[in-house]
């Protein structure tokens, strides 16, 4: 398990700088970028800013469905690359103006809203949706209350995890070649062992540290002045 971001530097931070980092990391985080996103956004050498971009993004994925295009073929897969264009180039950004901690929520209605409009119109079942949904929000409420208490999930969850982008390109290769519902349902399962799974071997991992630290605590404040300064003299005399 990864807890806060380090410092880079050995001295003592600039506590604004200090804010500065971890709220750029923690909405890093909350935006769930993946393996793709990650290799690409660094080597574009430019970045867009991410809140006027993400809502020129929504404006065309509705575009898109209000327009009635998307009905089958490859116009299922639209909306996803249109997201990918646009949102990727938004993840190298430092994410620190004043409206940036928008970002997040826009990437999740953004990618919500794409499966929803993506799995209706190839007719996938629509409890396998709902499920879909429930396991990426329960990811990221997850993502968001660990690091509310400085305790970061490891950074290969993010990867495994395939990031909003894969996800939907995933779904919308699935649906534009008829073959959605399968899909879907393995994506779901994948994503609903891989999330659930780790979410509590790292929780039980925590609430067993914490115990061995309460209990270790407590264990100090029982003994005796005559036990700890016996036992700190055998410590002297081994030494």
């Amino acid at each position: 398990m990864i807890t806060q971001p380090q410092a880079l530097s050995t001295g003592a931070p600039d506590p604004d700088e200090e804010r500065r980092r971890i709220q750029t990391a923690r909405l890093h985080a909350y935006r769930d970028d993946g393996p793709l996103v990650h290799a690409v956004a660094p080597r574009l050498g430019f970045s867009l800013p991410p809140v006027p971009t993400l809502l020129v993004a929504v404006v065309a994925v509705v575009a898109l469905a209000a327009a009635g295009l998307l009905t089958s073929g490859f116009w299922l897969l639209v909306p996803a690359l249109v997201m990918l264009v646009l949102v990727l180039p938004t993840a190298a950004h430092n994410h620190l103006g004043r409206f940036d901690w928008l970002t997040p929520p826009l990437v999740r209605g953004l990618e919500f809203l794409v499966i929803v409009l993506v799995g209706l119109a190839a007719d996938a079942p629509k409890w396998l949706l709902f499920v879909l949904l429930y396991v990426v929000g329960y990811h990221t409420y997850d993502t968001v209350y660990r690091t509310r208490q400085s305790i970061w999930p490891p950074a290969w969850v993010f990867q495994a995890g395939l990031g909003w982008e894969l996800r939907l390109l995933i779904l919308g290769i699935g649906a534009a070649t008829g073959q959605l519902t399968w899909v879907l349902a393995v994506l779901t399962a994948y994503l609903l062992v891989l999330f659930s799974v780790e979410s509590v071997t790292s929780w039980v991992r925590l609430d067993k540290a914490s115990a061995q630290a309460g209990a270790d605590a407590e264990q100090d404040l029982e003994a005796s002045p005559e036990d700890a300064q016996e036992a700190a003299t055998g410590e002297a005399d081994k030494g």
